[in-house]
């Protein structure tokens, strides 16, 4: 057991931050599709299989094969598959007003996207329902590029 310091001895101490600070890279996949955000373009990566991952993948989700390097456009128009209802967002949330968590097929995509959609009341928003991007101002390569879906004509 270590002794108690007696009163009037001086104790030493030093700050110790303990964290991981690391840096994160994107790899060619996920980088042309930041890349492609920031051009307000949406891409998929093609399976060997021939089906088309959106967000793409390095590695077939089905076979654990790698994926061709054929990229392919998708979109930005897609369908809503499922979805959720946010009526109190948090603050760190896409919208600071109510709205929806979806996936979202685009077409020519054969998986989903999670993205909010801006459906303004439960009651607008379905599955099945058409659904396009709303771009931010300044893109910047990120998934934040997108602020949310939008229900097609609105």
């Amino acid at each position: 057991m270590a002794d108690k310091p007696v009163a009037g001895e001086d104790v030493l101490s030093a700050p110790h931050v303990l964290e991981y600070p690391y840096t994160r890279s994107v790899g060619p996949v996920i980088g042309r599709f930041l890349g492609g955000l920031r051009a307000n373009r949406l891409e998929g990566v093609r399976t060997r299989e021939g089906k088309v991952l959106v967000p793409p993948l390095e590695y077939d989700p089905q076979t654990a094969e790698p994926v061709t390097d054929e990229f392919v456009e998708v979109g930005p128009v897609g369908t809503v598959t499922t979805w959720c209802w946010v009526s109190q967002p948090r603050n760190k949330q896409p919208l600071g007003k109510p709205f929806a968590w979806a996936l979202i097929r685009l077409d020519g995509a054969d998986t989903g996207l999670l993205h909010a959609v801006d459906a303004g009341t439960p009651e607008s928003m379905k599955t099945g329902m058409r659904v396009r991007p709303r771009w931010r101002a300044q893109c910047t390569g990120m998934i934040t590029d997108i602020e949310c879906f939008e229900p097609e004509g609105a």
